[in-house]
């Protein structure tokens, strides 16, 4: 009996582990456009730090993010970096001229709002 208890109790942890299902890209066509990146979580379930980001995907594979660094007090930046969509995933570099990238899977998305789920963080969006 006790067996049976473990194996349902991990075949639960592992069904709710994989609740979230992923959007498979083909392209980057449902990309293209800019978002407004209204906030970032350690988890779905976990508290929300609001950002006022923008990500615009271009057609040609460049991811420029605009934002303001408050820590930084340099005010407003714009910057470019490389993307492309390969696995279903979204590749993005990490620092702009340094050949390191990150994936992004999509976890939801609709016509207006999209949820990523990078490396550390889940990134809420909104289409602009």
């Amino acid at each position: 009996m006790k067996t049976i208890t473990i194996a349902l109790s991990l075949f639960a942890v592992f069904v709710s582990a994989n609740a979230v299902a992923d959007v498979k890209l083909a392209d980057n066509s449902k990309l293209v456009g800019k978002w407004q990146v209204t906030a970032e979580a350690l988890a779905l379930d976990r508290e929300k730090k609001k950002l006022q980001v923008t990500w615009e995907f271009q057609k040609d594979g460049t991811l420029i993010t605009t934002g303001e660094d408050a820590r930084s007090g340099i005010g407003e930046m714009t910057i470019p970096i490389k993307y492309s969509v390969a696995d279903g995933m979204i590749k993005k570099q990490i620092t702009p001229g340094r050949e390191k990238y990150e994936d992004c899977a999509v976890v939801e998305m609709d016509e207006k709002d999209m949820v990523l789920k990078c490396k550390f963080l889940y990134l809420f969006m909104t289409r602009k």
